[in-house]
């Protein structure tokens, strides 16, 4: 039914249920593109930003993302190249990418954990408000 699937994940625990739905959904990963938005450090932390290195602590958020969506690929037999770290405003972001790509669909968390903040479903109503593909949130 779907050609072209985009797996939105935190990195939580609860990404492997979003992950194993889009799976089935799939019936083969070479549909399936991964993505985790890092949120920007600044907007995940009020404090004072003379204390620490911004720039740093913001980069090895990304390499982490990074490298832990990448095993999470592999894993499940992801195309090289469709999983996507991207730095921003989660929301946005997903449906960005989702036109970009062509997606069909978009599969995700109706709630958990993004950057630092606990969201309860916020970050998934954001992104179906403004998607132009079906959005499946996974409790």
């Amino acid at each position: 039914m779907y050609n072209k699937i985009l797996v939105a994940i935190d990195l939580s625990n609860d990404s492997q249920k979003v992950i194993d739905t889009a799976v089935r959904m799939a019936g083969d990963a070479s549909k399936l593109h991964l993505v985790h938005v890092v949120e920007p450090v600044a907007a995940a932390y009020s404090m004072d930003i003379y204390a620490v290195n911004i720039s740093e602590l913001q980069q090895e958020a990304i390499n982490f993302a990074e490298q832990r969506l990448e095993k999470i690929g592999n894993d499940i037999g992801v195309m090289s190249g469709n999983a996507h770290t991207l730095l921003g405003a989660p929301a946005p972001e997903v449906r960005n990418l989702a036109s970009e790509i062509g997606a069909d669909a978009i599969v995700m968390g109706s709630h958990g954990h993004s950057g630092w903040k606990i969201l309860l479903g916020s970050t998934a109503i954001k992104v179906l408000h403004g998607a132009t593909c079906d959005v499946l949130t996974v409790h």
